[in-house]
């Protein structure tokens, strides 16, 4: 049994300011990830501060049609809010696709962002990994890499972020609201979580003793409609091998709009820039949409046992884009 402190601040400020003060803190929201890790003896924090019960859990109209969602959101809640299934369809979708009802009902916005990986050697303390020890090595490599990364990863590791939620932030320009000793700070959730580079214990940008508090999201583009699938190895329960957010606008058969992102592929939700770029303006057809996932993939680095990846993204890409662009499909 690993003794550590427990604090429950009042406030957003009183929270940054007990981070700042006890080395080794960690934040506590729904602890689906942390606790889980905690009890594997991954993390090992010293003090947790609870932030479960601060004013962080409500769902916002903003003047300019867009969303802020609070950090300590429940999962279940933002999937059945209204405005996300109307407005952002693949957003819930995403998050009704991640865990099982249980764990939605207590995960929390921030938390489902921040969650690390679940390559099985970063979870096993036995094992050396430059993530969970840096310096020691990734296994994974040479190893167990079948569910791992093909898209921008490293020498130093092949892990993949597993958020569902988080892939369909990036496909809609989210930005992550930060609070923090120096204040705060807003960053595009496309740049919140890094690739591993040399560093691949840093899993995203958040300084120490920040505070995740909102998720904005931009308002819904007119006219566009959207839609996340998720390819795993069994129908509930399971990450993604690999998943799909996609926004698509098509006028008289152009496309006018694209947003394509990627998850199951990379140490972060992959942001398929260069199939946006092939997309837009061009005909909304298969061998457009083909075309556009090729382009994206062209850079993957596939290992011994997870080429399939490739091919399955490029498929379940197609297939996204081909029904957002048949009017008669569901929105």
């Amino acid at each position: 049994m690993r003794p550590f402190g427990y604090l429950r601040p009042a406030g957003v400020e009183e929270a940054v300011r007990a981070a700042a003060e006890a080395p080794g803190a960690r934040f506590l929201g729904g602890g689906t990830n942390l606790v889980d890790l905690m009890k594997l003896g991954v993390e090992t924090p010293r003090t947790l501060i609870d932030v479960s019960r601060l004013p962080l859990g409500g769902i916002e109209e903003l003047p300019d049609g867009g969303l802020r969602i609070g950090a300590t959101v429940r999962n279940s809640d933002l999937a059945a809010a209204a405005p996300v299934r109307e407005r952002y369809p693949v957003l819930s979708q995403a998050l009704l696709a991640g865990a099982s009802g249980q764990l939605r009902n207590t995960a929390t916005t921030g938390g489902n962002l921040l969650q690390r990986t679940r390559c099985l050697y970063f979870q096993d303390p036995t094992k050396p990994c430059n993530k969970r020890s840096p310096g020691t090595g990734c296994p994974a490599r040479d190893g167990v890499h079948r569910d791992l990364a093909v898209l921008g990863h490293s020498a130093h590791c092949v892990a993949t972020q597993p958020s569902d939620m988080a892939v369909a932030l990036a496909a809609l320009d989210a930005e992550v609201h930060l609070h923090g000793p120096d204040g705060e700070r807003t960053v595009a959730v496309t740049d919140f979580h890094r690739l591993p580079g040399d560093r691949p214990e840093q899993d995203t940008v958040i300084r120490p003793g920040e505070l995740l508090t909102a998720v904005r999201l931009p308002p819904a583009a007119p006219g566009a409609r959207s839609r996340y699938r998720k390819v795993r190895d069994r129908a509930s329960f399971a990450f993604a091998l690999v998943s799909v957010a996609a926004v698509l606008e098509a006028r008289d058969g152009v496309v006018e709009r694209a947003a394509l992102a990627f998850g199951g592929l990379a140490h972060r939700p992959w942001r398929a820039r260069a199939a946006e770029e092939v997309l837009l303006g061009a005909p909304a057809t298969g061998d457009t949409f083909a075309r556009a996932a090729d382009a994206e993939l062209a850079a993957a680095r596939p290992l011994r046992d997870n080429a399939f990846k490739v091919a399955l993204a490029r498929n379940l890409a197609v297939s996204v884009l081909t029904g957002l662009a048949d009017p008669a499909g569901d929105r």
